[in-house]
């Protein structure tokens, strides 16, 4: 690394189904909670990020995960932060390591530095513990009439939480 770096990004895709789930709750001994589903699997699909430094998440959706959407969020992140040296943390997806994005990457090598986490380590991704958060305070134990309700929620969380990003922090991020 030659210069500085101003941002540190942890980087990760998130399935939202809109299958619903019950997750650790309360009820009456012979009262079990029962979530209704209408079962066609669709949901929402969003790729993100978390500032370790300033607790504040940036997601987009996209319909599908490939290495077009993969380039399109890079885009995005890189105007997000238009000045200093990005370093993004992230897993060993196919998409992260595409032909279409190395163009990209060398364009921008700078700017932008993606830092491999090792096979099968979702703890050393701070975001994934987002997504849980984000799951339970949305998807686990609630029923939502369409995708698009699901959407109205996801977006509700991911903006109160940046309204308070030393939550996010304080939840989060490791303390040094």
């Amino acid at each position: 690394m030659d210069e500085e770096i101003a941002h540190l990004l942890f980087q990760d895709e998130c399935m939202i189904r809109d299958y619903q789930a019950v997750q650790y709750t309360w009820f009456l001994r012979g009262k079990q909670r029962i979530i209704p589903t209408y079962g066609k699997h669709h949901g929402v699909k969003l790729i993100g990020v978390l500032n370790y430094e300033t607790g504040r998440v940036h997601c987009v959706e996209e319909e599908q995960y490939d290495a077009e959407a993969f380039l399109r969020f890079l885009q995005h992140v890189l105007k997000q932060y238009p000045t200093g040296k990005i370093v993004m943390v992230l897993d060993n997806a196919r998409i992260h390591h595409a032909r279409l994005i190395q163009p990209f990457l060398e364009e921008n090598q700078n700017r932008l530095e993606l830092v491999f986490l090792p096979p099968y380590s979702p703890e050393m991704n701070l975001i994934e513990g987002l997504w849980k958060w984000l799951k339970s305070a949305v998807i686990y134990n609630v029923f939502h009439k369409s995708v698009q309700d699901i959407r109205k929620h996801v977006q509700a969380f991911i903006s109160s939480i940046n309204q308070m990003p030393e939550i996010v922090i304080d939840r989060l991020c490791i303390k040094m």
